[in-house]
């Protein structure tokens, strides 16, 4: 399944207020590019456990899993499938 709407609306919905009309791309590293404050790591690790009921792990807290929205999504799809087979 595609997740990439709902990581835009709430990357959308979180972005600095100076740049709270940019666009950002699905490979845009939008901590890179500072669209995003710190406290915005911490609310987007809250809104991917909460939004697809998944824990992130120690071992997920790479800064690279989260700075595109590719990746995010990637890696929410390989939390979804692991939860799966373990289910």
């Amino acid at each position: 399944m595609d997740y990439r709407q709902d990581i835009r609306e709430f990357i959308g919905n979180n972005l600095t207020m100076e740049h709270e009309d940019a666009q950002i791309g699905d490979n845009d590293n939008y901590f890179e590019m500072r669209f995003v404050n710190s406290l915005f790591a911490m609310r987007l690790v809250d809104f991917v456990e909460r939004k697809f009921q998944i824990e992130i792990g120690n071992e997920d807290l790479d800064l690279a899993n989260f700075s595109t929205i590719n990746r995010l999504h990637d890696l929410i799809e390989r939390k979804l499938a692991a939860k799966e087979v373990a289910q």
